[in-house]
């Protein structure tokens, strides 16, 4: 239609004809979304006039929030939405508009939290693109489509809770909670790893119950298994947190000692050895141990393990109780 030849009066006419119209298509169209799409956790289209700072949105992306449609104003600009952001998203939401309304990046696509009336929050994911320039080549519109995310994104975080109980599961003997063997070796490999690197020290301890069996035989493996967990907490407690202890297996212990030489891996394993011998342990059991001591001189860890466990098994045949490193 040629509009050249309208009056002021026809033209203003004519825009408020279409606006209307404008209104109904856009009312149809979030009548249609409201149906169609809210179950996958699509909240429908968004339109962005830069210039005049206004957009135009289907109410699911605030009724998802909890507020109700005669809470939206008449006017709604950028702001609405992002003084809802999560003081931790705001900044990164911010910088991606930015990147993309100055060229920087192709699409606006963001994932972030936003506040809901109650004062909690739920995710979004939003992805948008500029549509249209000004005669000086500066963003005019923007239109985008904006998911709430909030299920998927609590499925994520229980699986990754999940997978993180599992893991430390994985790691930790059962009856000890204290690391287990396959966990103890590959602290000791990447120890060994670091060494080659760094040629700081590093050594280990490999402690075993005397007289063990006795234990079981005279009070049953309720209580053994008791001095087991208790020995096992008295040896995690000795050591520092760049250290790694260990079940190595059975009644045996294991200490990786990281950036440790072998006087000072002697005194830790001395203490634990005099601490173990004056605790009384569940119904009024007495023990000590044996402890073998090793400074890793270059050797793979099998060899390693070895010579720490040649000093353990002296240190039995000498009379028990006592901590040799050599």
């Amino acid at each position: 239609m040629d509009y050249t030849d309208l009056s002021k009066e026809q033209l203003l006419a004519r825009i408020r004809e279409l606006e209307l119209l404008n209104q109904e298509l856009l009312s149809e169209r979030e009548q249609d979304t409201t149906l169609e799409y809210a179950w996958t956790g699509n909240l429908g289209h968004w339109y962005w006039n830069v210039k005049i700072n206004s957009v135009t949105f289907n109410p699911l992306k605030i009724t998802t929030l909890g507020y109700d449609k005669s809470e939206i104003p008449p006017n709604v600009t950028y702001q609405f939405f992002t003084d809802k952001l999560h003081p931790e998203d705001y900044q990164r939401v911010m910088d991606v508009m930015y990147d993309h309304l100055y060229g920087r990046v192709n699409v606006y696509e963001v994932e972030y939290r936003i506040k809901t009336k109650d004062g909690k929050y739920k995710w979004y994911y939003d992805r948008g693109k500029i549509t249209q320039y000004d005669e000086d080549g500066k963003p005019l519109f923007l239109a985008g489509i904006v998911f709430d995310i909030s299920e998927k994104k609590r499925i994520q975080a229980e699986l990754e809770y999940k997978n993180k109980i599992l893991a430390e599961m994985s790691s930790i003997d059962g009856l000890t909670k204290i690391s287990n063997h396959r966990t103890l070796i590959d602290y000791l490999n990447a120890g060994i790893t670091d060494v080659q690197k760094t040629k700081r020290p590093l050594s280990i301890a490999i402690f075993d119950i005397d007289d063990f069996k006795q234990v079981n035989d005279l009070h049953g493996h309720v209580y053994g298994d008791q001095v087991l967990i208790e020995i096992a907490a008295i040896i995690k407690k000795s050591i520092r947190d760049s250290d790694m202890a260990g079940r190595y297996g059975g009644e045996e212990f294991m200490i990786v000692f990281m950036n440790t030489d072998l006087e000072n891996a002697s005194h830790i394993a001395e203490r634990i050895r005099k601490t173990i011998e004056n605790t009384l342990f569940a119904n009024g059991i007495n023990v000590t141990i044996s402890c073998g001591i090793k400074q890793y001189m270059g050797e793979n860890a099998t060899d390693f393990i070895h010579e720490a466990d040649k000093n353990l098994y002296e240190a039995k045949n000498i009379g028990k109780n006592l901590v040799i490193a050599q």
